[in-house]
């Protein structure tokens, strides 16, 4: 079977499958379309795909084949745009008919919102709620003694036997030498007891910041970003054009006007270019001249969204409808389904209507026989 994934789609209102499909077709044709016709949903039906399938054929009688088809009314390949946003990519597809249809009957169909939403494939979805975790307790772990980390948490029977003295009798002090030799003394890691732990080291603290620390520096990056886009395409006029080289208290005093530019949707190239557009040669006040360009040129007010009157303004705007288009099954050309009879192209359905059908002239019968017989007279030996 061939690989799923890609190709047929099933057009809508078929008659029942019957022993006697495709039964006016010829024997290569009624054998490859039943074939077709019981391939899934989604998978190939390319002419090498179905060469891989189908060993009796090559690939040129399985193309003239899926020609004869689509003149027949049993299928049409198309084109979908799929994609997102700025993202636009074309998937092809091949709708498929048991029952034979007119191109009527398929110019209407491929028109209908429903082909598109048939040709375009559906976009995978994330879930929204986490999967619920399994009712059945968890087996328990065998508890296991944990491991010794300090010298202090040890157990008494793996170090050496505490110093002979007793909770009522005194420590020594620390600071008084011992009268006893160092070596005669136990190893200091297994002397302590279990109830004398060395103090924890305490954890380290965050430090509070002081008068000493060096305070935060603004650098050029911190103050350009709490700028406004209105400021910095001011700002720029005078590194794009040393005529208009503006002051930081010009750029200052324009800005209003400037924000006001933006706020009425154009951008800050659509801002440049009105401001720099046809200037003279000479400029006196660069200040005043963009003061009266930003006054004079300002843009017209328009809706943030093109909604018609009487409507609501959290309707959302409809979703234009993606047309699909229909390719020729002999060479790939794309059209809309009227402008492609039978799934052909004009000079493609030309050949395939025209092959074989008219007779051969008598007169050129009568030219080819004649040339044959000359050149058996010239091969003749002398």
């Amino acid at each position: 079977m061939a690989k799923p994934g890609y190709g047929k789609r099933s057009a809508p209102d078929q008659q029942p499958r019957t022993p006697h499909d495709f039964a006016l077709l010829p024997a290569r044709e009624r054998y490859i379309a039943g074939f077709v016709d019981h391939l899934p949903d989604g998978a190939a039906m390319s002419v090498k795909q179905l060469t891989r399938q189908l060993p009796l054929y090559g690939q040129q009688a399985i193309s003239t084949s899926l020609n004869a088809l689509s003149v027949a009314g049993h299928l049409r390949r198309v084109r979908c745009p799929v994609g997102t946003g700025d993202e636009t990519r074309w998937a092809f597809r091949t709708f498929w008919s048991r029952t034979a249809r007119d191109n009527a009957w398929w110019t209407t169909y491929l028109a209908t919102e429903t082909a598109a939403r048939t040709a375009t494939p559906a976009q995978p979805t994330a879930p929204t709620t986490a999967p619920e975790a399994p009712t059945s307790p968890a087996p328990a772990a065998p508890a296991q003694p944990p491991a010794p980390t300090t010298a202090a948490e040890a157990p008494a029977t793996d170090a050496t036997p505490p110093p002979p003295w007793t909770p009522s009798e005194e420590p020594p002090p620390p600071g008084q030498p011992e009268d006893s030799p160092p070596a005669a003394q136990p190893p200091v890691s297994a002397a302590v007891p279990p109830q004398r732990t060395p103090p924890q080291a305490r954890e380290a603290e965050p430090a509070t910041p002081t008068r000493d620390s060096a305070p935060t520096r603004h650098t050029a990056a911190t103050a350009a970003t709490e700028l406004s886009p209105a400021y910095l395409a001011l700002a720029r006029l005078g590194r794009d054009d040393h005529r208009l080289a503006l002051s930081a208290h010009d750029c200052a005093a324009l800005e209003p006007l400037a924000t006001r530019w933006l706020d009425r949707g154009v951008t800050t190239d659509y801002l440049t270019n009105a401001l720099t557009a046809g200037l003279p040669t000479q400029i006196g006040s660069p200040a005043g001249l963009l003061r009266r360009r930003l006054t004079d040129k300002m843009p017209p007010q328009l809706p943030a969204t093109n909604t018609p009157p009487g409507t609501g303004t959290d309707t959302p705007a409809p979703v234009p409808a993606r047309r699909i288009l229909v390719e020729c099954t002999d060479c790939g050309r794309p059209g809309p389904p009227e402008a492609l009879p039978d799934g052909l192209c004009r000079p493609c359905h030309q050949a395939h209507t025209t092959a074989g059908d008219s007779p051969p002239d008598p007169t050129q019968i009568a030219a080819v026989k004649a040339h044959m017989a000359n050149l058996r007279h010239l091969l003749k030996p002398v």
